[in-house]
C-alpha cells in the first residue's frame, strides 16, 4: 500500500490555496488539498501498518505543537516546474518532524531532492501559468498552530484518504530538554 504523512493547511487558507491550484489547471488539485508533506508517497507492506502507526504515535508524543508561518512564493525551477508557498517560520520544526518520521527503516525511501518544507500551489502546468500563480500569491501570508499530523493512504481513485491523526504532545523539541 502507498502511504504519506502530512498536515492540511487550515481554513480559511487551505481552501484558498486549493482553489488557486485548481484555477491554474494543476491536474492534482482536485485530489490533493493544500497540505505540507512530512513523508512523501511511500510504499509499505500492509502488514506493517500497525507498526507504522505505533512509530508515528511515538514521534507525535515526542514533538510539541508549533507555529507555522507561510509567506510569499517560491519555485524549484528550473530543476522542477513547481511553484509553492514558502515556509517563513517553522522550517526547523518541519524538518525535525520529517526526519523523525522517516528515520524508521520501513519508511526510508529514495528521494531525488533534500527535504524542503513547502505548500505546492502549481505543478504540471505551462510556464506562463506558473509565473501567474507565483505573482498572484507573492503577498500570501498565514500563521497558524500545527498540533497534529495525519497518516494518509493512497486510494485506487487517485485520492489521498486520511487514515489517522496524531496529536503533537511533546513539551519541547527532542534534544532541547
Amino acid at each position: 500500500m502507498r502511504i504519506g504523512v502530512a498536515f492540511d493547511i487550515p481554513e480559511p487558507w487551505g481552501s484558498q490555496l486549493t482553489r488557486r491550484r485548481v484555477k491554474a489547471g494543476d491536474p492534482q488539485a482536485r485530489y490533493v488539498p493544500a497540505h505540507l508533506t512530512l513523508l512523501g508517497p511511500t510504499d509499505v507492506d500492509r502488514s506493517l501498518l500497525p507498526w507504522v502507526e505505533g512509530h508515528l504515535a511515538k514521534v507525535a508524543a515526542a514533538y510539541p505543537p508549533y507555529t507555522l508561518h507561510l509567506r510569499g512564493t517560491g519555485t524549484f525551477r528550473p530543476v522542477t516546474e513547481v511553484v509553492f508557498v514558502a515556509v517563513a517560520a517553522g522550517i526547523s520544526e518541519c524538518e525535525q518532524l520529517a526526519a523523525a518520521i522517516g528515520a524508521a527503516e520501513a519508511l526510508r525511501r529514495e528521494t531525488r531532492f533534500p527535504y524542503h518544507p513547502h505548500v505546492t500551489v502549481a505543478q504540471d502546468v505551462p510556464a506562463d501559468v506558473l509565473d501567474e500563480v507565483y505573482d498572484d500569491l507573492a503577498a500570501f501570508s498565514a500563521r497558524f498552530r500545527v498540533d497534529r499530523f495525519t497518516l494518509f493512504e493512497h486510494g485506487g481513485d487517485g485520492r489521498w484518504k486520511p487514515r489517522r491523526d496524531f496529536l503533537l504532545e511533546g513539551t519541547s523539541l527532542p534534544g532541547n530538554e
